[in-house]
């Protein structure tokens, strides 16, 4: 493509990185708290930490990490915990110990959790104590030899109630023991640089059981210092308070609420349990932000709140969402009530997760996922590696210093996603404008085929929204003996709404073409949902009552 993208980029943008910033994401850190010692870094339940407290806490832990556990550099450590503030503080411990920390969702099933201790050969694990009888379930097929447990109001300042850890855990320790054990500790700086590990993101990739992105340091630098050079106008004020309700064992939470905005000074507000709507409102109140990121329903949410509806947004700067398509008619309500279009744009796991980004000085929703960020290559292919034309649909795959460099031990993975020339695939349909803009038609497994026509969800998803009386939608393609495959649409009302199936029907025909109209509409309660709020189609298939019919 030619890096069609770099006119968009003016004078604002650079159009190449220094990689080499930092050494690594402990050098980062060093760096930001040396500068902000002073500053509030972590709000959460129970308190509040600055960033001279988060580096004495982390350095105790990292000591005793070293010392107690005896963890040597490359380790593999799983922290499976909500935003509570021990985890900006285990988690700056373990890299700082030059441990790998392998990001858990603390949802995860026994089986789930499993296979991710196993396949990372994880040597300890720093776990929410609501989570502790999955943890010992999972420990009798996967063992690990150190149990840390942390608690909700863990390094704050107030007490706060905790789950109960389970009668079936095996021994372990308390989070807020092994600090204190580590101030008399003598803690061993590491040295580490750019090769060094330092995530395993577990995520199911294109294809196949869950695997990990081996993501190093350089490539969270890399991608970083990408995100800052492509906004410059978002890190030119400094004190940002940043809301994050995005799970931090997310790599887009991780990389941009904390990671990102650590580096300049911000302060970050640790939503527990952003399915508490309530109570994700009332952190909105308390604290004037500058800054939110979510997906698509997180913002969807917010809007319905009447009291959300109610807040000054004067101080609000920039929104940004990912993970899953923002649809224009979000973005258009939060603008009309913020003033504010949300910015999105793309990434994944394997990319540390930023690849494109819509630039912050363009004001209007464009409609895309926005251009490549700086030192980044993007290519739309075939089947057969050829570059599309421009216009045309193509698979997005990414070569940049944000890549990973492969999944965590599966060499035949890592054969098959990426090209010989060093191009990953992301196993995304796009298309791309002539200034580059980049819009993901859709997921090439979820993309349904009717009489030969590509028919791609997020389209008819995206025009459903604008029905009035939907709340969300979600559509699968299902076996159908004429066309080989029909679309089938899941609709949730918004409350109160009488909307029936032919009013849903009546507003597709005057958006879709005959071909990419849903055949069979189904009203439900609501959407399966991963823990990030991605709408999970593939549960839509297996729970889809006209597929069981047929």
């Amino acid at each position: 493509m030619e890096r069609l993208w770099h006119k968009i980029y003016g004078t604002r943008i650079p159009a190449e990185i220094d990689r080499h910033r930092y050494a690594s994401v402990a050098h980062l850190f060093e760096e930001a708290v040396e500068q902000h010692a002073e500053s509030p870094a972590f709000v959460g339940l129970g308190g509040e930490l600055s960033y001279r407290e988060v580096e004495r806490l982390s350095r105790q832990f990292a000591a005793y990490l070293q010392t107690e556990l005896g963890i040597k550099k490359g380790d593999r450590i799983a922290l499976m915990s909500p935003n509570i503030l021990a985890f900006p503080v285990a988690m700056f411990g373990v890299i700082r110990a030059g441990a790998v920390q392998v990001n858990v969702n603390p949802l995860y099933s026994a089986t789930e959790l499993a296979h991710q201790l196993r396949d990372a050969d994880v040597d300890a694990v720093i776990v929410f104590a609501g989570a502790t009888q999955t943890l010992a379930e999972a420990m009798k097929s996967a063992p690990v030899r150190h149990v840390i447990v942390v608690e909700p109001g863990d390094l704050g300042q107030a007490p706060v109630p905790s789950p109960a850890v389970s009668a079936e855990l095996p021994p372990f320790l308390r989070f807020a023991d092994a600090v204190a054990r580590g101030e008399a500790l003598a803690f061993r700086r590491v040295e580490l640089g750019g090769q060094d590990l330092v995530f395993l993101q577990y995520t199911g990739g294109t294809t196949g059981i869950s695997k990990g992105a081996a993501l190093s340091h350089g490539n969270l630098i890399a991608n970083i210092v990408q995100f800052k050079a492509a906004t410059p106008e978002l890190f030119d004020g400094g004190g940002d308070i940043v809301i994050t309700a995005l799970p931090l064992y997310h790599i887009f939470a991780l990389m941009v609420n904390c990671l990102s905005f650590f580096s300049v000074g911000a302060r970050n507000v640790l939503v527990a349990n952003p399915r508490d709507l309530d109570g994700l409102v009332a952190c909105c109140e308390q604290y004037p932000f500058t800054v939110i990121t979510g997906v698509n329903t997180l913002f969807a949410g917010l809007l319905a709140h009447p009291r959300f509806q109610q807040l000054d947004f004067s101080s609000l700067r920039f929104a940004f969402g990912g993970g899953s398509a923002i649809l224009k008619a979000t973005s258009d309500k939060w603008h009309a009530l913020t003033g504010k279009h949300i910015k999105e744009g793309y990434g994944m796991s394997e990319t540390s997760p930023i690849v494109t980004l819509n630039p912050l000085h363009m004001a209007a929703f464009s409609g895309t996922v926005g251009i490549p960020l700086p030192s980044t290559e993007v290519s739309l292919r075939d089947e057969a590696g050829e570059e599309v034309a421009l216009g045309a649909s193509g698979e997005l795959c990414v070569r940049g210093p944000q890549v990973m460099r492969g999944y965590w031990r599966r060499e035949q993975d890592n054969a098959a996603i990426f090209w010989p020339d060093g191009f990953l695939r992301t196993g995304d349909i796009a298309v791309a404008d002539a200034d580059g803009f980049i819009k993901i038609v859709d997921r090439l497994k979820d993309m349904v085929l009717v009489s030969g026509f590509n028919v791609y969800p997020n389209e008819i998803e995206a025009a459903v929204a604008s029905c009035p009386g939907v709340r969300e939608s979600a559509c699968i393609g299902i076996p159908d003996e004429k066309t080989g495959e029909a679309v089938q649409l899941f609709v949730v009302r918004e409350p109160g709404s009488a909307l029936s199936e032919a009013q849903v029907r009546e507003h597709c025909r005057a958006r879709l073409a005959a071909y990419k109209q849903p055949k069979y509409v189904e009203f439900v309660l609501d959407l399966p949902k991963s823990a990030v709020g991605k709408t999970l189609r593939r549960l839509l298939r297996s729970q889809s009552t006209v597929a069981q019919v047929r």
